[in-house]
């Protein structure tokens, strides 16, 4: 079960990635409400998540890992305990995305993955 807190970091977060979208020249994405979050997709491929706690779910090149990996705030993304979601799914914490440059910065990494 969520709690009141949870939900409201969650859409916090949510709208925050909205406008983040916007100033990277999204005019249009899709966001599908999935894992208890919401998925912001473009061009039917998921690019970001909004999880538990306010946290960023972000699809990353896999070839730049290990890399972004090392950020503050960024961990191997995991669907639920111990359960990795593998390379190229990084799960970067509310503290590190708590301005909007970092959101940006993230968002950014994630649009630029090849597809």
């Amino acid at each position: 079960m969520t709690s009141a807190a949870d939900r409201a970091a969650r859409e916090d977060l949510s709208a925050r990635i909205r406008l983040s979208l916007a100033r990277a020249g999204l005019p249009y994405f899709d966001e599908i409400a999935m894992f208890g979050g919401t998925s912001f997709m473009v061009d039917g491929e998921m690019v970001v998540h909004s999880r538990a706690g306010g946290h960023l779910l972000a699809r990353v090149d896999k070839s730049r890992h290990e890399e972004l990996l090392a950020r503050d705030g960024a961990a191997q993304a995991e669907m639920g305990i111990g359960r990795s979601m593998g390379r190229g799914w990084i799960d970067v914490a509310l503290g590190a995305v708590a301005d909007d440059d970092s959101l940006d910065a993230w968002v950014g990494i994630a649009l630029a993955r090849p597809r």
